[in-house]
């Protein structure tokens, strides 16, 4: 089948989508509620696993992300609080798949290289605009805006985000993100910090108050991230933000302690988000309107998974779309073909920030990380 659709959401997904749909011959319009592609990016840098990158290498981003960011030769390690070496995370490989096991990028550039390609395909993509009704009329979906325009589509993509209002209208009001007991510090740093080791993967490193990793993200880039529990709600001031988080470092040594110590000092260049999950139980879809990415299964960070899905709902959709007569059958289709794959992951996630949290006693953390990265390699 072929025909219009509008996609309500501009992050990873939806761009990610809008490239695949519109490649494949679709007509492509993407609304975005923030003002300009950058107010859209949040977060510092990203994880692109072996398998976001077969995904992305479907619609023609991997090259650039890879030239733009850092490719590893291995997924991780791990060290002991005191910056011991103590077990590898090898990852995976696809057979026939020229890919690295990961690559990183900072969420900026990932934003520039994904809206670049969707202009140069076609899609249309306009700020500052959301929409206010969604009404199906016979084999068409009206969609008044919110800049008092009115978009028509044969399909209606639902792709903003956790807390997606389109996800009210086909799903309802539950299910919502759910908060895990965990937030999040991140902030860039140097990829080579003096006198410890290169971060030339994901390093882990578990201390007395959570879990510490680093990430690389471009040739002199990394970002360092830091998994600890709080009271949900918790709201932390910028200007002290610096001095919290390396309260918080305490214990450590090795490459947590040196970064603590020497590249811990801007408070406004630390992001502080709590940790929230969700998947919704099929069906994804209503009518002619069907959800994907965080609006319909909102990932833990814990196995740098959650663009990765994103990215492989807009491939796996267009599949779908492209090869059914109607849109029922390529929405069943296209569910039956996600919802364990992200279900598996989203479970191992929930089990990581257990045992970070000190509740999962003898779970092997290295094992299930290696297991669901091997199990994403399968096709998709």
């Amino acid at each position: 089948m072929k025909g219009d659709i509008l996609i309500i959401g501009g992050g990873i997904g939806g761009l990610s989508a809008a490239i695949a749909l519109r490649q494949a011959g679709f007509g492509v319009r993407v609304v975005e509620r923030a003002s300009d592609m950058h107010a859209s990016v949040h977060g510092v840098g990203i994880i692109q696993p072996v398998n976001a990158l077969r995904a992305l290498d479907a619609i023609g981003c991997a090259e650039a992300c890879m030239e733009s960011g850092y490719s590893t030769r291995a997924w991780g390690k791990v060290l002991d609080a005191e910056g011991n070496h103590v077990r590898d995370i090898p990852g995976a490989t696809i057979p026939g798949e020229d890919l690295p096991p990961m690559n990183g990028v900072t969420r900026p550039r990932l934003h520039e290289i994904l809206t670049a390609k969707a202009r140069e395909v076609g899609a249309s993509i306009t700020y500052g605009t959301t929409f206010t009704e969604i009404i199906e009329e016979g084999d068409k979906v009206r969609v008044p805006l919110s800049d008092g325009s009115e978009a028509v589509a044969d399909i209606v993509v639902g792709a903003d985000g956790a807390y997606s209002k389109v996800r009210r209208l086909v799903i309802g009001d539950e299910p919502q993100p759910t908060y895990n007991g965990q937030s999040a510090f991140r902030v860039n740093i140097p990829r080579q910090v003096p006198g410890e080791q290169e971060i030339d993967r994901i390093i882990l490193q578990h201390g007395p108050n959570g879990m510490a990793g680093f990430v690389p993200i471009g040739p002199e880039l990394a970002y360092m991230f830091f998994n600890s529990s709080w009271p949900e709600g918790t709201r932390l001031p910028q200007a002290e933000m610096a001095d919290i988080l390396r309260e918080k470092l305490e214990g450590f040594g090795g490459l947590t302690g040196a970064v603590r110590d020497h590249h811990i000092d801007d408070p406004d260049g630390i992001v502080f988000r709590p940790i929230d999950w969700m998947i919704a139980p099929p069906p994804w879809h209503k009518g002619r309107v069907v959800l994907l990415g965080d609006a319909v299964h909102a990932f833990l960070p814990h196995l740098g998974q959650g663009a990765a899905q994103a990215i492989e709902d807009g491939v796996v959709l267009t599949d779908c779309l492209a090869g059914a007569e109607t849109p029922e059958d390529a929405f069943v289709a296209y569910t039956e073909r996600r919802f364990e794959r992200c279900r598996i992951v989203i479970q191992c996630c929930v089990d990581i920030g257990e045992w970070e949290k000190g509740r999962l006693p003898g779970f092997d953390v290295v094992k299930a990380t290696q297991t669901v990265i091997e199990t994403m390699t399968a096709p998709i």
